[in-house]
């Protein structure tokens, strides 16, 4: 059963649940410590550019899902972690591509596996394992079809000796995507990245992260790699039933003739009863460097990218304006939710807008979601025109 998970999301001192962290006294961890998810994730698609339309088992995706981890104890403050994932399509005959890594239908991996260490308000993690978005918002982790997307080579270190604050410090070395292990830095230099969340103000969460990644980028013009460097900042809270939002972030190196990237962000929302509804505006410039380190990115703005294509992944192409309108309303026992999002770009590129509504609901004890999405693109950088459709329907026994 889930309790506290020491160290699964950087330190036992710290709560992670949708981007928010709430530093807490230290806990012990219980003796030994399961979780795991079994489940399913199953979608078809339209897309018009390519010519794949529906029912199409080229355009399909279905993947079965089963992951185990455990954490346990061995005493005088060390411990470990382990986690495997297996996915499956069975051998159905409804699609030809994973839900979970489109390379494979059938295959497994070892998610995590790590060593740890507490000592009085400092916490040690060292190996394979999942950063969280709101301490590592340019390498971080994200369960998707149940598994994790990305995971990390890594030492992390977090303490809490100073009030209301969580400072964090890391080298991380590779990320891991399946089979793929992408070295970060030349010659497995990796990343240093110290990060600060401080929750001393009412209501208000302040996060800053810092990286430097030795010999991360090549540049052609030298053919040699060079370094990369990347700030970035937040500031969240509420007053009264107003939450709110501010980001920043700027992304540099020495390859020649590179232009620095920055992107800035703002989010607004509130709750009236079962009914709850956010506005996001962000802006990112035409710089060369990425803001995505992986497959994610924590840039707020950028979640349109997951949502219409590789909006905030582009680098290079367009100055980029994105507003988001989302909203949610409790029924039954779930919640359905909707959206709408625009993406303008400059520097002769079009434009790309989109909408989704879904219902996510628990039933028997599953976690399920029903989803319908829709997208179209006007000249949008790496796409041009098109339109896309999906349908997902999943459901997860977690425990």
């Amino acid at each position: 059963m889930k309790k506290g998970l020491l160290l699964s999301v950087v330190a036992s001192t710290m709560i992670f649940a949708g981007g928010d962290i709430a530093p807490v006294e230290p806990a012990a961890p219980a003796a030994a410590d399961f979780w795991g998810t079994i489940g399913f994730r199953y979608q078809m698609q339209d897309y018009d550019a390519a010519n794949l339309d529906w029912g199409d088992e080229a355009n399909n995706a279905f993947s079965a899902v089963v992951v185990l981890g455990v954490e346990k104890e061995l005493g005088y403050g060390f411990g470990f972690g382990a986690e495997v994932a297996g996915w499956t399509d069975f051998g159905f005959d409804i699609a030809d591509n994973a839900a979970v890594f489109a390379a494979d239908q059938t295959n497994a991996e070892i998610s995590q596996a790590y060593l740890t260490y507490t000592f009085g308000n400092t916490a040690i993690k060292a190996g394979r394992q999942a950063l969280p978005e709101a301490v590592s918002p340019w390498a971080w982790s994200d369960r998707s079809a149940g598994v994790l997307d990305v995971t990390y080579d890594a030492v992390v270190i977090a303490n809490t000796d100073l009030p209301d604050t969580t400072l964090v410090g890391a080298w991380v070395a590779n990320a891991v995507n399946e089979d793929n292990t992408i070295q970060l830095g030349e010659d497995h230099q990796g990343i240093f990245m110290l990060a600060a969340i401080n929750k001393s103000l009412p209501n208000t969460t302040l996060s800053a992260s810092a990286y430097y990644a030795p010999k991360l980028s090549w540049d052609p013009s030298t053919l040699s790699y060079k370094d990369v460097w990347s700030i970035w900042a937040a500031a969240e809270g509420n007053v009264d039933s107003i939450k709110w939002g501010l980001q920043g972030v700027y992304v540099d190196g020495d390859v020649t003739g590179a232009d620095s990237t920055f992107g800035i962000a703002g989010k607004i929302g509130s709750s009236w009863g079962d009914f709850s509804a956010q506005l996001v505006a962000a802006y990112i410039n035409d710089g060369d460097y990425t803001m995505v380190l992986g497959t994610t990115s924590g840039f707020w703005g950028s979640a349109i990218g997951g949502f219409l294509g590789n909006t905030g992944n582009v680098n290079g192409a367009a100055n980029t304006t994105i507003i988001r309108g989302l909203a949610s309303y409790k029924l039954g026992t779930g919640k359905l939710y909707g959206e709408l999002a625009y993406a303008d770009f400059d520097s002769g590129y079009g434009d790309e807008w989109g909408a989704r509504i879904g219902y996510r609901f628990k039933v028997m004890g599953l976690n399920a979601n029903i989803e319908y999405r829709y997208a179209d693109y006007s000249n949008a950088p790496g796409i041009g025109d098109d339109t896309r459709q999906r349908v997902r329907v999943e459901a997860y026994y977690k425990f």
